[in-house]
């Protein structure tokens, strides 16, 4: 996973590890650990959430999630 990608994403959204979590209805420890990959993914149904909560084109998707 590419956090820089994903945090740069983030941040141009205005959103913070807490705002992504109450959005994707998750503790803001998992989405934190998520995005430092430790031990635990985004499940495609976050990844597909995510996508549309920011517009993200397909290949941006790929270079967040599937580097």
């Amino acid at each position: 996973m590419n956090k820089a990608l994903l945090r740069s994403v983030m941040v141009l959204n205005g959103d913070t590890n807490k705002s992504l979590a109450a959005f994707l209805n998750i503790s803001e420890k998992s989405v934190n650990d998520k995005i430092n990959s430790n031990g635990t993914e985004f499940r495609q149904s976050e990844i597909t959430a995510i996508k549309e909560r920011y517009n993200l084109p397909p290949e941006k998707v790929i270079a967040i999630f599937f580097n």
